[in-house]
């Protein structure tokens, strides 16, 4: 059978699908505009998006696994739940969706709110799901990798209970073999939520320093000015979106992003391996 993948041509579900090829599974890859896309080769392409309830039915066709991921956009509670209906119109019992962690805390950001919106209504609607909820994406500070070299500072608000950022490459890792450990197994298997988080927890100050000591030069830590952080976003996204980041920022000053008990070795155990660290992408970025 086959694992339908969304969101695959993004920096989460590109990761996904090769580590699905890796698996030796069956992939559908769902996508806007194929011309645009470059798998590995096997992959089967299927265009249409998660609005587009009569190209969700073909996608769906022939699909026993799906692993749902859904962009922050103005409807992707929406998204969400139109694609989850159609799933469950063609019998698939096998699923994975990409939540965030502490989505049932955040509860007046709005990508965490609907995620949380979601989680219930894979729960409340009995679907057999694995539900993964990332702490924030390390590759996130790719896009200000120009502003920390450029100007010395690093200047993502994170505060200071902490934040244990993952590397999205491991979350399409661990994405995959919970994909393929439903794809393979006799009967559905019940509702499962894992956090998904790296292996250190940092503050805005530890991140600063870890960027010092890679640059060799020192990298400052301004503070949590989240007003300034929301017009400076405001000027590459539209206002609600930087309003969304804004709030999901005065979340990470006031409830952090920190692990449970048991996440990391979790995590560790699953992938046989070590987490990545945010020293090592770091070092990987910089040169």
């Amino acid at each position: 059978m086959t694992i339908l993948v969304t969101g695959a041509t993004g920096n989460v579900g590109r990761n996904v699908v090769e580590q699905l090829v890796k698996r030796g599974a069956k992939v559908r890859a769902l996508v806007r505009d194929p011309s645009k896309a470059t798998f590995p080769a096997g992959v089967e392409v299927a265009q249409g998006d998660l609005l587009d309830v009569d190209a969700l039915r073909r996608a769906f066709s022939g699909v026993s696994t799906l692993f749902l991921l859904n962009a922050v956009v103005p409807d992707e509670f929406t998204q969400a739940l139109v694609a989850l209906a159609v799933a469950r119109e063609a019998r698939v019992e096998r699923i994975v969706y990409l939540s965030v962690i502490h989505s049932d805390v955040y509860v007046n950001v709005p990508h965490f709110a609907g995620k949380f919106g979601v989680e219930r209504m894979i729960e409340q609607m009995g679907l057999h799901a694995t539900i993964l909820r990332p702490a924030y994406f390390m590759d996130n500070d790719v896009t200000i990798k120009d502003v920390v070299t450029g100007y010395g500072i690093y200047p993502m608000p994170i505060g200071a209970k902490g934040v244990a950022m993952i590397d999205a490459r491991d979350i399409g890792e661990i994405a995959a073999i919970e994909l393929v450990r439903r794809e393979q197994s006799a009967t559905p298997l019940a509702l499962e939520r894992i956090n998904l988080v790296g292996p250190d927890t940092l503050t805005g100050t530890a991140i600063a320093a870890i960027w010092t000591d890679v640059l060799g030069r020192p990298i400052a830590y301004p503070g949590e000015d989240t007003a300034a952080f929301e017009k400076n976003l405001r000027q590459a996204m539209p206002g609600w979106m930087a309003l969304d980041m804004r709030l999901m920022v005065e979340r990470f000053a006031t409830d952090g992003m920190v692990p449970e008990a048991g996440d990391v070795a979790r995590l560790t155990a699953l992938l046989g391996r070590p987490l990545r660290s945010y020293r090592d992408f770091v070092a990987q970025i910089a040169t």
